[in-house]
This record gives C-alpha cells, structure tokens and sequence, in this order.
C-alpha cells in the first residue's frame, strides 16, 4: 500500500481572487522521481498540460524542466493573475501507485471552505476536472455537506458553473463562490472531450483542430 500525500502546500495570496482545484499530482512528485520535463510545482507534470494551455493563451515561454526558474516563473504568473491553488486531497492510500483518481482509497481532504474563509477575495474555484467519481468537483460537493452548503446550477454547459452562498460568521457577512468545472488536463480525457458535440463541429471545420486547442479554447476564459 502506498501512501500519497500531497507534496505541495496550497499557494493562496491575501489578494487571491481564483483557485486552482484539482486532487493529487502524480506520486513521482511526492517521491521526487521527476521526469526531464516535469517541474517541482503544482501541476508541474509536462504530460498533465494545464501549464501548456496557460503557455500558449499568455505566450509566457516557460520553462519545462527541474530548474528553480521554472517553479518561479509559474508562481510569478498566479502572482501577477491573483490565482491560486489549493488542491482538496491532502492525502490518499493506493494499491497501485499511479495517478488514477479512481485508484484512491482512505482519501483525507482539505479543508477548502476553511481556505476561502481564510481569504475573502477568493470568488471563483476553478476545478480541473468535473463531478466523475473522486474527481475535484465530486470531492468539494462531499466536502460541502459538512458545512451545510450545496451547489447551485447556473450553467449546464461545458464546462459547468455552479455558485454557493458562504457567510462568515466571524464578520458576519456573506459571499457567492462560483465553481467551473474545466475539462480535465488528462490525456485520459481526451475520449469524452471527442464526442463532445461542439468539439465535434469545430473538428469538421477545421480537421488540424485538436483536443489540445479545445481546451485552450475552454481555458481561455478563466485564465
């Protein structure tokens, strides 16, 4: 059995505006097995991708590679955008070790609606992965029930918006959080984004348009 435990703190400035939502990076990075091209930073996997979207909407150059550099420009540009990331599994046990979300067990959460407590200007959760089964969507929905909260639909398009109403009762205020729930960056989902109707069509215009660009077309927005 092997322990996964989320090898990165969250990355949340006091002027935070969105966060990153995802589950766990691939156990290599909490074994410190990194890949040529990986680097040591949230979502530092180059195979995940979510770094190439942002690359490619900003023209940022970045680097891929294990260089201190490389963890600096990234946190430099959630700096200057006012995003940042806070995973909500802090850790999970595996029985094979690899980067499957449906292969956790005895997952333990973080406390995301203690984080947005914590940082009032955070309105938007960007979840890199929809509602499927230990998906970062389905695990905030779970982690909500204990605060009494549920997600309202505001957009059943992909990808999906829901909003939910959080009071502070320290200041005695309320917010209203909005979820996007963003195609995930896996190559795993690379099959369900090709029956997407839209990606479809947009495929039938152009034949060199990929699952790459759709995303990058997705992102865009939020990013």
């Amino acid at each position: 059995m092997f322990l996964h435990k989320h090898p990165y703190k969250p990355f949340i400035q006091e002027n935070t505006t969105k966060l990153i939502v995802g589950t766990l990076p691939p156990p290599r990075f909490s074994t410190g097995d990194l890949l040529e091209k990986d680097v040591d930073f949230c979502y530092g996997s180059y195979y995940n991708s979510l770094w190439l979207f942002i690359d490619e909407i900003h023209d940022l150059n970045l680097r891929y590679d294990n260089s201190e550099e490389a963890i600096e420009e990234r946190k430099a540009f959630l700096i200057a955008h006012r995003i940042g990331v806070c995973d909500i599994v802090e850790s999970a046990e595996r029985n094979k070790i690899d980067a499957s979300d449906l292969g956790m067990t005895n997952i333990v959460l973080r406390d995301l609606v203690g984080y947005l407590k914590q940082y009032p200007n955070i309105d938007t959760l960007l979840f890199t992965g929809g509602n499927s089964k230990n998906g970062p969507e389905y695990f905030f929905r779970k982690h909500i029930k204990e605060y009494n909260l549920k997600l309202e639909l505001i957009s059943s398009e992909i990808p999906r918006i829901h909003q939910f109403e959080l009071c502070h009762s320290a200041r005695n205020d309320k917010r209203i959080i909005k979820t996007v729930s963003l195609t995930s960056g896996s190559g795993a989902a690379n099959i369900s984004i090709s029956r997407m109707p839209l990606y479809k069509q947009l495929k039938a215009k152009d034949p060199k348009f990929n699952t790459f660009d759709f995303r990058v077309m997705q992102y865009r927005e939020f990013f």
